[in-house]
């Protein structure tokens, strides 16, 4: 399609040989199969936890009075952070990350489009002490994001600038904080309601790993000056694009389909590696969503299954010096998925200078060329290793085609969910962890989960000090 492109030659037998590549005749003996999980996907659009399907296609309206209040926020702060985590954080991190200036923090207020940017998504106490040593918190924008409103970290976070806020600026402090969540129920909502705070909400069927299209990102967004129709539309295309019936015009079918099979031959770990710095935050985006939406202990039927594939995140051409060794000589239990950019936002050409030596082939040539090489290569030597690899290139990184690589992703993962026959959007794995969280640290309503640890840790003798 228009901009996007899917290479799977490096995934087929005739590239890496019977063993470990997909013989040709593979996907029509699995018609059938990719047929129904086509189907279920689609048959399901706008419906239940897919509602993130229809984000694309909102009213105008919509996006014209996010984009003034962007405009707003632009005049009036000189910080914007986002407080989350997991999804609340990582979609609005990987397109900030793709779409700004790569030193956007650091250029003087003159030279940036909107303010700075943090996403902070841990608690880590020494990282939330240091952002006050950089930001003025009167001068602003906290966005507390959460899809439940009832997120152990998220709500920490913003207890400890509520305080700070109120302190500095008495009942103006609801200017300087706006809420993401679901309207009507949880922790967050509640005390949005009661201090007054402007609540963007979030559909019942936009899961947070699933929610970057919607005011989850696109407040961010608009607030940093990021083109949202053109976002949108990118994403829209992609959408539907990804309707598409034959599995070879279908490129999220098509890669659900590869990494499906390279699951059945044993390729348990999903290597994410783009070749742009911009793109970086991308692999996060998709570990996550490619983990928590994939690794399930159970089917739809119920049968234990233990469903999924390790994702893992790398950067070109960085981790060609650290991790490539292993995926070139290590166990084949890897399949490789590279993003490539046809044309960068910059040219930068290497010149030429007196004594080069043994550097002077490098003369006269652009680090464009030197990084799609270092792609291409990479690749190759994997192929000669007969590990199976496949490239999503894109011909530039701009909203359109940060739109479409989103919306690519999210597809891709519901049609693996579909053809793994697994629940794509549930995550009891992180709950358990959540409640237990809660009883740790007294929660009414948790006194018997708190039992159940403390019994789960009635043997506390092996440990070195």
């Amino acid at each position: 399609m228009k901009h996007f492109q899917l290479d799977y030659n490096n995934m087929m037998a005739a590239a890496i040989g019977q063993k470990d590549g997909m013989p040709a005749g593979a996907i029509h003996k699995d018609k059938a199969l990719i047929a129904a999980a086509r189907a279920k996907v689609l048959e399901n659009r706008g419906k239940g936890w897919q509602e993130w399907t229809e984000l694309p296609f909102v009213d105008k309206a919509y996006i014209e009075e996010l984009t003034e209040t962007g405009r707003l926020i632009r005049r009036k702060f000189d910080n914007f952070v986002v407080f989350g985590i997991g999804g609340s954080a990582l979609g609005p991190l990987a397109v900030a990350n793709a779409l700004l200036h790569l030193r956007h923090n650091e250029l003087r207020p003159g030279k940036r489009k909107g303010p700075r940017f943090y996403v902070e998504d841990n608690v880590d106490p020494e990282r939330m002490s240091a952002l006050l040593d950089i930001i003025d918190p009167a001068d602003t924008m906290f966005n507390v994001i959460t899809k439940s409103g009832e997120t152990g970290e998220t709500l920490s976070q913003l207890l400890f600038v509520l305080d700070i806020l109120d302190k500095a600026l008495g009942d103006k402090a609801k200017e300087n904080i706006v809420v993401t969540t679901t309207v009507g129920k949880g922790t967050l909502y509640n005390i949005a309601v009661e201090r007054g705070y402007k609540v963007y909400g979030l559909g019942k069927g936009v899961g947070g790993r699933f929610s970057v299209l919607s005011p989850v990102g696109l407040l961010p967004f608009a607030a940093l000056g990021l083109n949202l129709k053109k976002l949108l539309r990118g994403a829209a295309d992609m959408s539907k694009a990804c309707c598409k019936t034959g599995v070879r015009f279908n490129p999220a079918l098509m890669g659900a389909y590869l990494q499906y099979h390279s699951i059945k031959r044993g390729k348990n770990i999903s290597v994410m590696m783009p070749y742009a710095d911009s793109l970086k935050f991308m692999s996060d985006f998709y570990c996550q969503i490619w983990g928590e939406s994939l690794g399930k202990a159970a089917d739809n039927s119920g049968k234990t299954v233990y469903a999924g594939q390790t994702p893992v995140k790398a950067l070109g051409v960085t981790d060609q010096h650290s991790q490539i060794q292993l995926y070139t000589e290590g166990p084949f239990d890897k399949v490789i998925t590279f993003i490539g950019v046809r044309n960068f936002r910059a040219e930068v050409k290497i010149p030429a200078v007196k004594g080069a030596g043994g550097a002077a082939f490098l003369q006269n040539h652009t680090f464009n060329e030197l990084i799609n090489a270092e792609r291409e290569a990479t690749a190759f030597a994997l192929v000669k290793a007969k590990r199976p690899n496949f490239t999503v290139l894109l011909d530039g990184v701009d909203e359109y085609t940060v739109g479409q690589l989103l919306m690519f992703m999210m597809y891709q993962t519901a049609f693996a969910g579909a053809l793994l026959d697994v629940d794509t959007y549930n995550q009891p794995g992180v709950e358990e962890g959540k409640l237990a969280t809660f009883a740790m640290l007294g929660r009414p309503g948790y006194e018997e989960k708190l039992k159940e640890i403390k019994s789960a840790y009635h043997n506390e003798k092996f440990i070195v000090d």
